[in-house]
Protein backbone atom coordinates (compact mmCIF):
# COMPACT_ATOMS: atom_id res chain seq x y z
CA UNK A 1 0.00 0.00 0.00
CA UNK A 2 1.34 3.16 -1.05
CA UNK A 3 2.22 6.00 2.03
CA UNK A 4 -0.51 8.92 1.91
CA UNK A 5 1.55 12.13 2.12
CA UNK A 6 0.27 15.51 3.03
CA UNK A 7 0.65 16.37 -0.42
CA UNK A 8 -1.89 13.97 -1.22
CA UNK A 9 -4.10 15.10 1.35
CA UNK A 10 -3.73 18.82 -0.31
CA UNK A 11 -4.64 17.42 -3.55
CA UNK A 12 -7.77 15.84 -2.37
CA UNK A 13 -9.04 18.82 -0.58
CA UNK A 14 -7.94 21.17 -3.77
CA UNK A 15 -5.83 23.04 -0.76
CA UNK A 16 -2.09 24.20 -0.78
CA UNK A 17 0.09 21.68 1.55
CA UNK A 18 1.17 24.71 3.89
CA UNK A 19 -2.76 24.95 4.68
CA UNK A 20 -3.49 21.49 5.39
CA UNK A 21 -0.17 21.88 7.43
CA UNK A 22 -1.37 24.57 9.63
CA UNK A 23 -4.35 22.59 9.77
CA UNK A 24 -2.43 19.50 11.47
CA UNK A 25 -0.64 21.94 14.13
CA UNK A 26 -3.77 23.26 14.91
CA UNK A 27 -3.14 26.93 13.28
CA UNK A 28 -6.61 27.51 11.76
CA UNK A 29 -8.12 30.50 13.41
CA UNK A 30 -8.37 32.43 10.38
CA UNK A 31 -8.98 29.08 7.75
CA UNK A 32 -12.58 29.22 7.20
CA UNK A 33 -15.31 26.25 7.98
CA UNK A 34 -15.38 24.60 4.99
CA UNK A 35 -11.63 24.67 4.09
CA UNK A 36 -10.88 22.88 7.35
CA UNK A 37 -13.69 20.41 6.82
CA UNK A 38 -12.64 19.68 3.34
CA UNK A 39 -9.08 18.65 4.74
CA UNK A 40 -10.63 16.69 7.37
CA UNK A 41 -13.13 14.69 4.69
CA UNK A 42 -9.57 14.24 2.97
CA UNK A 43 -7.73 12.93 5.56
CA UNK A 44 -10.27 10.68 6.87
CA UNK A 45 -10.73 9.19 2.87
CA UNK A 46 -7.45 8.81 2.60
CA UNK A 47 -6.59 7.25 5.75
CA UNK A 48 -3.55 9.41 6.23
CA UNK A 49 -1.49 9.47 9.91
CA UNK A 50 0.73 12.32 10.19
CA UNK A 51 4.15 10.98 11.03
CA UNK A 52 5.15 12.74 14.52
CA UNK A 53 9.00 11.93 14.16
CA UNK A 54 9.04 14.25 11.30
CA UNK A 55 6.97 16.79 12.83
CA UNK A 56 8.97 17.15 15.51
CA UNK A 57 12.17 17.13 14.17
CA UNK A 58 11.19 20.45 12.55
CA UNK A 59 10.45 21.26 16.11
CA UNK A 60 13.52 20.25 16.87
CA UNK A 61 12.01 18.65 19.41
CA UNK A 62 11.46 14.68 19.16
CA UNK A 63 9.95 14.22 22.66
CA UNK A 64 11.47 11.04 22.57
CA UNK A 65 13.91 9.64 25.31
CA UNK A 66 16.24 6.86 24.86
CA UNK A 67 16.76 4.52 27.80
CA UNK A 68 20.35 2.03 27.67
CA UNK A 69 19.64 -0.72 30.27
CA UNK A 70 21.96 -3.46 30.97
CA UNK A 71 19.64 -5.93 31.26
CA UNK A 72 15.57 -5.45 30.56
CA UNK A 73 14.71 -8.62 32.01
CA UNK A 74 16.01 -8.18 35.17
CA UNK A 75 13.89 -7.58 38.09
CA UNK A 76 14.94 -4.53 39.04
CA UNK A 77 15.60 -2.81 35.95
CA UNK A 78 11.65 -3.45 34.42
CA UNK A 79 10.76 -1.92 37.71
CA UNK A 80 12.95 1.03 37.14
CA UNK A 81 11.59 0.70 33.11
CA UNK A 82 7.97 0.91 33.99
CA UNK A 83 8.43 4.25 36.66
CA UNK A 84 10.55 5.93 33.71
CA UNK A 85 7.39 4.91 31.25
CA UNK A 86 5.00 6.05 33.61
CA UNK A 87 6.41 9.55 34.22
CA UNK A 88 7.18 10.24 30.70
CA UNK A 89 3.20 9.03 29.55
CA UNK A 90 2.18 11.71 32.15
CA UNK A 91 4.35 14.13 30.30
CA UNK A 92 4.01 13.49 26.62
CA UNK A 93 7.19 11.73 26.18
CA UNK A 94 7.52 8.82 24.41
CA UNK A 95 10.51 5.86 25.49
CA UNK A 96 13.27 3.75 23.36
CA UNK A 97 14.85 1.17 25.09
CA UNK A 98 17.83 -0.27 24.05
CA UNK A 99 19.84 -3.80 26.30
CA UNK A 100 22.79 -3.63 26.37
CA UNK A 101 23.73 -7.39 28.30
CA UNK A 102 26.08 -6.09 29.72
CA UNK A 103 28.48 -5.39 26.83
CA UNK A 104 30.13 -1.77 26.25
CA UNK A 105 30.25 -2.06 22.68
CA UNK A 106 26.30 -2.65 22.57
CA UNK A 107 26.13 0.25 24.83
CA UNK A 108 28.04 2.25 22.65
CA UNK A 109 26.27 1.42 19.40
CA UNK A 110 22.69 2.09 21.64
CA UNK A 111 24.19 5.36 22.57
CA UNK A 112 25.06 6.07 18.81
CA UNK A 113 21.61 5.24 17.30
CA UNK A 114 19.89 7.60 19.72
CA UNK A 115 22.02 10.36 18.57
CA UNK A 116 20.94 9.43 15.45
CA UNK A 117 17.24 9.57 16.23
CA UNK A 118 17.59 12.68 17.45
CA UNK A 119 16.07 11.80 21.11
CA UNK A 120 15.64 14.72 23.22
CA UNK A 121 17.72 13.01 26.36
CA UNK A 122 19.18 9.52 27.27
CA UNK A 123 18.70 7.66 30.38
CA UNK A 124 21.23 5.24 30.86
CA UNK A 125 22.71 2.31 33.65
CA UNK A 126 26.30 2.90 32.13
CA UNK A 127 28.95 0.25 31.95
CA UNK A 128 31.48 2.58 33.23
CA UNK A 129 33.34 2.37 30.25
CA UNK A 130 31.90 4.84 27.33
CA UNK A 131 32.17 7.63 29.99
CA UNK A 132 34.39 9.89 27.22
CA UNK A 133 31.21 8.89 24.85
CA UNK A 134 28.79 10.08 27.31
CA UNK A 135 30.76 13.45 28.43
CA UNK A 136 30.83 14.29 24.13
CA UNK A 137 27.52 14.17 24.18
CA UNK A 138 26.69 15.81 27.22
CA UNK A 139 28.90 18.46 25.80
CA UNK A 140 26.99 18.42 22.76
CA UNK A 141 23.90 19.17 24.66
CA UNK A 142 22.47 16.57 24.87
CA UNK A 143 20.92 15.62 28.24
CA UNK A 144 22.04 12.60 30.08
CA UNK A 145 20.73 10.65 33.54
CA UNK A 146 22.58 8.12 35.09
CA UNK A 147 20.67 5.56 37.73
CA UNK A 148 22.14 2.87 39.84
CA UNK A 149 25.78 3.22 39.22
CA UNK A 150 28.10 6.37 39.07
CA UNK A 151 31.67 7.04 37.83
CA UNK A 152 33.93 9.51 39.13
CA UNK A 153 34.46 10.43 35.21
CA UNK A 154 31.46 11.07 34.17
CA UNK A 155 29.75 14.11 35.90
CA UNK A 156 26.08 13.57 34.52
CA UNK A 157 23.03 13.77 36.27
CA UNK A 158 21.86 10.97 38.54
CA UNK A 159 19.34 9.28 40.74
CA UNK A 160 20.49 6.11 42.59
CA UNK A 161 19.45 4.38 46.19
CA UNK A 162 20.59 5.28 49.68
CA UNK A 163 23.56 2.17 48.99
CA UNK A 164 25.71 2.96 52.43
CA UNK A 165 22.80 3.61 54.58
CA UNK A 166 21.25 0.86 53.35
CA UNK A 167 24.61 -1.46 53.70
CA UNK A 168 25.03 -0.06 57.99
CA UNK A 169 21.46 -1.29 58.49
CA UNK A 170 21.87 -4.80 57.32
CA UNK A 171 25.28 -5.21 58.33
CA UNK A 172 24.04 -3.97 62.16
CA UNK A 173 21.19 -6.06 62.22
CA UNK A 174 23.42 -9.00 61.99
CA UNK A 175 25.88 -7.21 64.68
CA UNK A 176 23.16 -7.32 66.83
CA UNK A 177 22.29 -10.86 66.51
CA UNK A 178 25.70 -11.62 67.80
CA UNK A 179 27.54 -12.10 64.15
CA UNK A 180 31.54 -10.72 64.18
CA UNK A 181 32.86 -12.86 61.18
CA UNK A 182 30.57 -11.31 58.30
CA UNK A 183 31.44 -12.23 54.79
CA UNK A 184 30.71 -8.99 52.20
CA UNK A 185 30.44 -10.48 48.86
CA UNK A 186 30.65 -8.36 45.92
CA UNK A 187 31.31 -7.72 42.36
CA UNK A 188 34.90 -5.98 42.08
CA UNK A 189 34.54 -2.37 42.97
CA UNK A 190 35.98 -1.24 39.63
CA UNK A 191 35.63 2.34 39.62
CA UNK A 192 32.16 2.47 40.66
CA UNK A 193 31.39 5.10 43.63
CA UNK A 194 27.75 3.30 44.17
CA UNK A 195 29.69 -0.45 45.25
CA UNK A 196 32.01 1.54 47.42
CA UNK A 197 29.72 3.12 48.93
CA UNK A 198 28.24 -0.40 50.25
CA UNK A 199 31.13 -1.30 51.26
CA UNK A 200 31.88 1.55 53.34
CA UNK A 201 28.24 0.88 54.63
CA UNK A 202 29.23 -2.58 55.88
CA UNK A 203 32.52 -0.96 57.62
CA UNK A 204 30.87 1.67 59.70
CA UNK A 205 28.51 -0.38 61.19
CA UNK A 206 31.90 -2.64 61.78
CA UNK A 207 33.63 0.56 63.61
CA UNK A 208 30.46 1.70 65.31
CA UNK A 209 30.48 -1.56 67.19
CA UNK A 210 33.94 -1.68 67.48
CA UNK A 211 34.86 -5.08 65.36
CA UNK A 212 37.84 -5.08 63.40
CA UNK A 213 37.52 -5.22 59.70
CA UNK A 214 38.98 -8.65 57.95
CA UNK A 215 40.10 -8.24 54.65
CA UNK A 216 39.78 -12.41 54.82
CA UNK A 217 35.95 -11.57 54.41
CA UNK A 218 35.93 -9.72 51.64
CA UNK A 219 34.81 -11.85 48.39
CA UNK A 220 34.29 -11.54 45.02
CA UNK A 221 31.97 -12.58 42.01
CA UNK A 222 31.97 -12.09 38.57
CA UNK A 223 29.01 -12.60 36.23
CA UNK A 224 30.90 -15.15 33.73
CA UNK A 225 32.84 -17.01 36.33
CA UNK A 226 31.10 -16.62 39.50
CA UNK A 227 32.64 -16.80 42.91
CA UNK A 228 36.35 -16.16 43.32
CA UNK A 229 36.57 -18.64 46.37
CA UNK A 230 33.56 -21.75 46.67
CA UNK A 231 30.98 -19.98 49.18
CA UNK A 232 30.92 -23.68 50.21
CA UNK A 233 34.43 -24.56 51.37
CA UNK A 234 34.52 -20.77 52.82
CA UNK A 235 32.39 -22.27 56.03
CA UNK A 236 34.81 -25.18 55.95
CA UNK A 237 38.35 -22.45 57.09
CA UNK A 238 39.66 -22.26 60.38
CA UNK A 239 37.50 -19.11 61.05
CA UNK A 240 34.53 -19.14 58.81
CA UNK A 241 32.06 -16.54 58.53
CA UNK A 242 28.59 -16.89 60.36
CA UNK A 243 26.51 -14.72 58.22
CA UNK A 244 27.14 -13.65 54.49
CA UNK A 245 25.75 -9.84 53.23
CA UNK A 246 25.61 -10.57 49.73
CA UNK A 247 25.73 -7.02 47.17
CA UNK A 248 23.67 -8.39 44.09
CA UNK A 249 20.83 -10.78 43.28
CA UNK A 250 22.41 -12.56 41.01
CA UNK A 251 25.00 -13.04 43.81
CA UNK A 252 22.53 -13.67 46.24
CA UNK A 253 20.93 -16.41 43.79
CA UNK A 254 24.50 -18.35 43.14
CA UNK A 255 25.21 -18.72 46.53
CA UNK A 256 21.58 -19.96 47.51
CA UNK A 257 22.29 -22.24 44.72
CA UNK A 258 25.67 -23.47 46.38
CA UNK A 259 24.31 -23.88 49.50
CA UNK A 260 21.24 -26.07 48.40
CA UNK A 261 23.05 -28.38 46.91
CA UNK A 262 25.69 -28.55 49.86
CA UNK A 263 22.70 -29.08 51.83
CA UNK A 264 23.73 -26.18 54.01
CA UNK A 265 21.36 -24.90 56.47
CA UNK A 266 20.53 -21.03 56.41
CA UNK A 267 20.39 -19.69 58.75
CA UNK A 268 21.31 -22.58 60.98
CA UNK A 269 24.96 -22.52 59.91
CA UNK A 270 24.80 -19.49 58.07
CA UNK A 271 22.71 -16.30 58.08
CA UNK A 272 21.77 -14.36 54.74
CA UNK A 273 21.18 -11.03 53.48
CA UNK A 274 20.68 -10.05 49.95
CA UNK A 275 20.80 -6.56 48.64
CA UNK A 276 17.41 -6.46 46.06
CA UNK A 277 14.58 -7.87 46.49
CA UNK A 278 14.16 -11.76 44.88
CA UNK A 279 11.28 -12.42 42.91
CA UNK A 280 8.44 -14.89 44.59
CA UNK A 281 10.50 -15.13 47.75
CA UNK A 282 7.28 -15.88 50.02
CA UNK A 283 7.59 -19.44 48.33
CA UNK A 284 10.85 -20.27 49.35
CA UNK A 285 11.30 -22.53 52.57
CA UNK A 286 13.29 -20.16 54.11
CA UNK A 287 12.22 -16.92 52.84
CA UNK A 288 15.43 -14.01 52.45
CA UNK A 289 16.00 -10.97 54.29
CA UNK A 290 17.13 -8.24 51.72
CA UNK A 291 17.51 -4.66 51.64
CA UNK A 292 14.83 -3.88 48.72
CA UNK A 293 15.86 -1.06 46.49
CA UNK A 294 12.04 1.17 45.60
CA UNK A 295 12.91 0.58 41.94
CA UNK A 296 9.55 2.13 40.50
CA UNK A 297 10.78 4.97 42.16
CA UNK A 298 14.35 5.24 40.69
CA UNK A 299 12.18 5.29 37.65
CA UNK A 300 10.22 7.69 38.02
CA UNK A 301 12.99 10.23 39.68
CA UNK A 302 15.25 9.99 36.70
CA UNK A 303 12.52 10.48 34.05
CA UNK A 304 11.12 13.53 36.13
CA UNK A 305 15.01 14.36 36.03
CA UNK A 306 15.81 14.02 32.51
CA UNK A 307 12.38 16.15 31.38
CA UNK A 308 13.43 19.19 34.10
CA UNK A 309 16.75 18.59 31.70
CA UNK A 310 15.34 19.00 28.66
CA UNK A 311 13.44 22.20 29.66
CA UNK A 312 16.77 23.81 30.87
CA UNK A 313 15.19 23.85 34.33
CA UNK A 314 18.64 22.18 36.24
CA UNK A 315 21.40 24.61 36.30
CA UNK A 316 23.91 22.01 37.51
CA UNK A 317 24.01 18.38 37.51
CA UNK A 318 22.11 17.19 40.24
CA UNK A 319 22.00 13.69 42.31
CA UNK A 320 18.81 12.40 43.70
CA UNK A 321 18.72 9.96 46.38
CA UNK A 322 16.15 7.02 46.85
CA UNK A 323 15.52 5.16 50.81
CA UNK A 324 15.61 1.96 50.68
CA UNK A 325 13.71 -0.37 52.70
CA UNK A 326 15.47 -3.40 54.88
CA UNK A 327 12.73 -6.57 55.20
CA UNK A 328 13.75 -8.74 58.01
CA UNK A 329 12.98 -12.70 57.25
CA UNK A 330 14.00 -16.37 58.26
CA UNK A 331 17.33 -16.17 56.71
CA UNK A 332 19.08 -15.03 59.99
CA UNK A 333 19.54 -15.67 63.45
CA UNK A 334 20.59 -15.13 66.54
CA UNK A 335 24.21 -16.87 67.75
Amino acid sequence: MKKVRIVDVATHAGVSKSTVSQYLNGRYSHMSEETKQKIKASIAELNYVPNPIARSLKAEKTHTIGVVVRDITGYNTSRVLRGIDDYCKKHNYNVLIYNSDFDAAAEKGALQSLKQLCVDGIIITSSGHNSELINELMGAGMPVVQFQLEYPNCRSHIVTSDYQNAAFQATEHLIKLGHKRICFMAQEFTNSYSRRERYQGYLDALNKHGIEADDALLHFWQRESSFAKDPVELLKTDNPPTAIFSQHLAITTDLLKAYHNADIAIPEQVSIIGFDEIPMVELFKVPVSVIKQDSYQIGHETAKLAIQAIKGQLDSPKHTVVDCEFIERQSTCAI
